[in-house]
């Protein structure tokens, strides 16, 4: 579980990793041809621009912006970003890296995941090839690419590798900001702006979306695997939203080094942190301080497995949830509620 992490809608730094064996049909590229790379893969990473319009007590209009990254998916102008980009805001504006600019329109974004899908109309558009982050190694290098601090010029190319894998980043005091889970770790420096740029591994594929960084922390950025995006991407290009179940409780993990510093008895779980006034936790009793140990018959290891287990659910069906409370197992059966 890791604390403090800022999402960056307003990527970088450099190092070397290991070779990657080459795959039939689409050579690996070493570190001394990175510039092909990005030159094949330059043309799919877009500039995102967000305007709203606020209003004052005067009613005087205030302009609201935002920046962020995105990646042209397909020749049709789908273009993959980060929900916290694009969500509140009615207005995008596209700027290609060769200076062509679009109205881009949402087609759906997910809450949860963090990923949003736009749309622009337009010719000639280069989309770049989706690879597989399951076979990711540590130190493998990796290329992120992105428009960061509204520097002018085109996007920002960086080189780094991949410090980890399956980190979570759970922020229970930030309501507003999702829980991510599996992600990848790595020291290329991601600065505002780059939320929804591609991170590129030697083959030239896009293998992640870089979203968020650690700011108490040197070379710590966050970066979404592409195999998740993939089947969010294709419901939202279906349906133009995900439906999810909610039980109306804010989570964290429970980890041995939680359990000791916490003096708990349990050393797995989802402590629960907020339960939704009228939701389906309160509504069977459910408080803050419990441990959702199990789910139906599933032992509950961590808030990531809770979340697994839930979404096997639909919104309106009744689920038996076990918590432990103060020495005490009880079994709670909240109706679920479809999540925001």
């Amino acid at each position: 579980m890791l604390v403090g992490v800022v999402f960056v809608a307003l990527t970088a730094a450099v190092a070397l990793g290991v070779a990657l064996p080459a795959v039939a049909g689409f050579p690996v590229i070493g570190v001394n041809g990175v510039p092909k790379i990005v030159a094949r893969a330059l043309p799919a990473v877009v500039s995102i621009t967000a305007r709203r319009i606020e209003r004052d007590q005067f009613n005087k209009s205030l302009p609201k912006a935002g920046l962020g990254s995105g990646v042209i998916l397909d020749r049709r102008g789908h273009i993959l970003t980060n929900n916290h980009v694009v969500e509140g805001f009615e207005e995008f504006k596209i700027t290609l890296p060769d200076g062509r600019t679009f109205r881009g329109t949402l087609v759906g974004g997910d809450f949860f995941t963090d990923l949003a899908v736009l749309k622009i109309e337009g010719k000639d558009l280069r989309p770049v090839r989706l690879g597989d982050s399951s076979t990711l190694a540590i130190g493998e290098t990796v290329i992120a690419i992105g428009s960061p601090l509204w520097i002018e010029g085109g996007p920002t190319v960086t080189v780094g590798v991949i410090s980890g894998k399956r980190r979570s980043m759970e922020e229970a005091d930030e309501p507003d900001q999702p829980m991510l889970h599996d992600l990848l770790q790595t020291d290329a420096a991601i600065n505002p702006g780059n939320s929804g740029g591609p991170l590129l591994n030697l083959r030239g594929e896009v293998i992640g979306i870089n979203t968020a960084i650690m700011p108490s922390a040197h070379g710590i950025g966050f970066a979404i695997p592409i195999n998740n995006a993939k089947p969010v991407v294709k419901t939202l290009l279906a349906h133009g939203q995900i439906v999810r179940p909610s039980m109306g409780v804010t989570a964290v993990s429970v980890t041995p080094q939680l359990a000791f510093t916490n003096d708990l008895k349990v050393e797995s779980g989802a402590l629960v942190v907020r339960v939704e006034k009228d939701g389906p936790a309160a509504a069977v009793g459910m408080q803050p301080d419990d441990i959702i140990i199990a789910v139906g018959s599933d032992v509950v290891e961590d808030l990531h497995h809770f979340h697994e287990l839930l979404f096997r659910r639909q919104p309106g069906e009744t689920v038996q949830v076990t918590v432990w409370r103060n020495g005490e197992t009880l079994r709670l059966l909240p109706v679920l509620v479809r999540d925001r």
